[in-house]
């Protein structure tokens, strides 16, 4: 495959000293993840640059190559080859897959002090708190930033002040929202309290940060008319695959209300064709939800693995249509649903997908859907939990409000 691809080339590449040993095991990655020969080409051809740049680093062989080297190689050869580059990221990709590089910088020894501390906090959150996946990801990027900051302000952690914390928070909410502001303030505090068990940090910094107040229920749930959300369906295009796969997800998402997350999440396995009934793993409640597939719904994921079935060995029901091919994350639906907002035209203010998911509930609570069943669909622990689409039935609530007492009647009060 490699050979017929670069027939003139491909001798060498093979006769490279440093990466000819694995540019036909890269070629074959190459195309099992889904990039096209004129893609592969580009990247096969990018490896001499690769091996240039390498062999100035004074690495002369593949197994002292680490991902420290290949990181330092992308940034400088991004300013000379700014399309091409991303080569060496896939290079970076292929090697950890196959085992020849460390898929950690920890595991080479090369790692910064707060990369080592970020994961000692990582692997404390995981193994002793039993953070979830994306949780654990939250908290690593806000520890990061952090301990970031006090490096490049200089301040050793134990001589950390309240000063230096506020001093960080200050510039945070700059770029951060009140309430993503007050999740990486309880990340910041979640890391101090780890630290000084140890000692490395002073005790009672964690106690001594002011959060932004955020009070319960002070805003509406953001749900669309629901003519709203039927004309934004009716205005995707599905000529493309990725435009069939986008109607599916955002189709499910309407008519069941369901998270990104768990859109993602579906397996082949969880689809009774049979049965007609949907099976869907609740990230929240961790309960199984079975659900009645609907003939639209039905159709619309027919359509979608018609065209683009999960190559091997992957049984997700939506994957990424780009290279690398792997499974779609929930960061993908935001992105495809902030591009469809943009060519539908419409007016909608929110900027992502859960908005589907809130006016399918207050669509089913005007049918008549009772609180409890809302709950159980959506994957609510708690009637309380529920009750705040009550708070969109604007129209119910004002037939059952007291009227306004007149002033006659306040005379004969008197």
């Amino acid at each position: 495959m490699f050979r017929s691809l670069l027939p003139r080339a491909h001798q060498k590449l093979l006769n490279l000293p440093l990466l000819g040993s694995v540019v036909d095991g890269f070629d074959d990655w190459l195309s099992e993840s889904g990039y096209t020969p004129g893609s592969r080409k580009f990247s096969l051809r990018m490896l001499r640059h690769v091996e240039a740049d390498l062999r100035r680093r004074r690495v002369h062989d593949i197994a002292s190559l680490t991902a420290v080297t290949l990181d330092k190689c992308w940034r400088n050869l991004i300013k000379s080859f700014p399309t091409n580059a991303g080569t060496i990221r896939a290079l970076k990709r292929y090697l950890t897959v196959t085992g020849v590089i460390a898929s950690r910088a920890t595991a080479t020894g090369e790692a910064s002090p707060v990369t080592v501390l970020v994961e000692e906090y990582a692997d404390h959150l995981r193994e002793v708190r039993g953070f979830a996946a994306s949780t654990l990801s939250n908290h690593r990027r806000s520890a990061r930033c952090f301990l970031n900051h006090l490096k490049t302000k200089r301040i050793p952690l134990g001589s950390i002040q309240p000063k230096d914390i506020e001093t960080y928070i200050n510039q945070s909410g700059k770029r951060l929202s009140r309430a993503s502001l007050q999740h990486d303030i309880g990340a910041v505090r979640g890391l101090l309290r780890f630290l000084v068990t140890d000692g490395r940090v002073p005790t009672g910094l964690d106690r001594q940060i002011d959060t932004p107040r955020l009070y319960r229920l002070e805003q509406l749930p953001r749900a669309l008319p629901w003519n709203t959300v039927a004309e934004l369906l009716r205005s995707m295009e599905t000529a493309t695959a990725m435009g069939v796969r986008n109607y599916a997800m955002f189709l499910l998402i309407a008519t069941y209300g369901l998270r990104a997350s768990e859109v993602v999440s579906i397996n082949l396995d969880d689809i009774g064709w049979r049965q007609r009934i949907l099976r869907i793993h609740q990230r929240k409640t961790s309960s199984p939800l079975e659900l009645p597939l609907t003939n639209e719904v039905l159709s619309a994921l027919v359509k979608h693995l018609k065209r683009m079935p999960p190559p091997a060995p992957y049984r997700r029901v939506f994957m990424r249509m780009r290279a690398p091919i792997g499974v779609l994350k929930p960061t993908a639906v935001t992105e495809a649903f902030r591009a469809l907002v943009r060519s539908s035209g419409l007016d909608i203010p929110y900027q992502g997908p859960h908005c589907l998911r809130h006016s399918y509930a207050h669509h089913i609570l005007k049918n008549g859907t009772p609180l409890k069943t809302i709950g159980d669909i959506l994957g609510r622990r708690t009637a309380e939990s529920t009750s705040m689409y009550l708070r969109l039935a604007t129209g119910d609530l004002r037939e059952v409000a007291l009227p306004v007492p007149g002033r006659a009647a306040g005379k004969g009060r008197r």
